[in-house]
């Protein structure tokens, strides 16, 4: 690997790259694969997606796609039942976990042995840590002053997931208030609500387990 190109890797470690190795020539390339249009670029993009490095014959040319994404990262906001199931699924599929909720009872180790636990407003600590094209939002406290400041955030990042729990109805009274906020439509269709896949879920864990195959399908397709 050329240093030019490690250098930036180095500095783009925040976001999604692709670095395309030209097997005849030897020539590379760092792809951004969200934003080139190329049928390299096009490429670069199904393989980021996949999370798997691979070869692809483009115009006579063979080229070796070697995958560089940020970790995955999910980010539950409300630490109920739901949470706890959820939680330790998402690490066992190789995502970091970190749980936010301002009422301190809930968010405690014992609850969620191993993971990250913040304990303060979901907009004030995802304005100093951020979320990233690699990060999943999840809200769950069924409590508009927690969960909607939370959706704020999310909505105004580039998260490739944003997740709400509640009926429809809670769902609709949701999108009504962040519409008020300024919200269009394109964009509060991002979350996904009801959250989950209609699995007939009923149990924390069986409903866990539906939001991560959401999340799943959504991160690979």
């Amino acid at each position: 690997m050329k240093r030019a190109i490690l250098d930036a890797l180095t500095r783009s470690a925040a976001r999604p790259m692709i670095r395309a190795l030209d097997r005849g020539t030897g020539e590379e390339k760092l792809i951004d694969p969200f934003s080139d249009e190329t049928p390299l670029g096009l490429a670069a993009r199904a393989a980021a997606r996949t999370d798997v490095s691979s070869e692809i014959e483009i115009d006579g040319r063979t080229w070796f796609l070697e995958v560089h994404n940020p970790p995955l990262e999910l980010v539950l906001v409300g630490a109920v039942h739901i949470a706890q199931p959820l939680a330790q699924m998402a690490r066992l599929a190789g995502y970091g976990v970190r749980v936010i909720d301002p009422r301190a009872a809930f968010a405690t180790p014992a609850r969620f042995p191993g993971v990250a636990l913040d304990q303060g407003w979901p907009d004030e600590i995802l304005g100093k840590s951020p979320l990233g094209s690699r990060s999943a939002l999840v809200v769950l406290a069924h409590d508009p002053k927690i969960d909607d400041p939370a959706l704020e955030a999310a909505l105004a990042s580039p998260a490739f997931y944003i997740g709400a729990l509640g009926s429809k109805k809670t769902h609709a009274a949701r999108l009504e208030r962040l519409s008020d906020r300024g919200f269009d439509g394109p964009a509060l269709a991002r979350i996904r609500g009801p959250v989950g896949l209609a699995i007939g879920a009923r149990s924390p864990a069986e409903i866990a387990l539906s939001i991560l195959a959401q999340m799943t399908q959504t991160l690979r397709t």
